[in-house]
């Protein structure tokens, strides 16, 4: 074989091995939502410091995520007393995940 058939197959091959990498960094699913049990916390109309508080929360509430929306807050659905509550809370209300 002459040399640039032979550079070119190499290419070839290198080529087809990066293409077939898989992507196994990342362990994030396309899940919709998920229901989380949260240690005391509050939930808030937004996301600043003049936020209302809608309900503070205890450990047997269930919450749902709806977005992650920053770096220091979710955002949070709730059931209590039989009204929906839609706000945000803080992502360290949930612990390490």
């Amino acid at each position: 074989m002459n040399k640039p058939t032979l550079f070119l197959l190499s290419l070839l091959g290198l080529a087809a091995c990066t293409a077939a990498k898989e992507d196994t960094g990342s362990s994030r699913t396309a899940s919709t939502s998920q229901a989380n049990t949260i240690v005391e916390c509050i939930l808030y109309d937004g996301m600043t410091k003049q936020s209302a508080q809608l309900t503070s929360l205890g450990s047997d509430t269930q919450v749902q995520i709806t977005d992650t929306v920053d770096v220091y807050f979710v955002k949070a659905r709730v059931l209590k007393d039989g009204q929906v509550l839609n706000g945000y809370m803080y992502r360290s209300c949930f612990g390490k995940q």
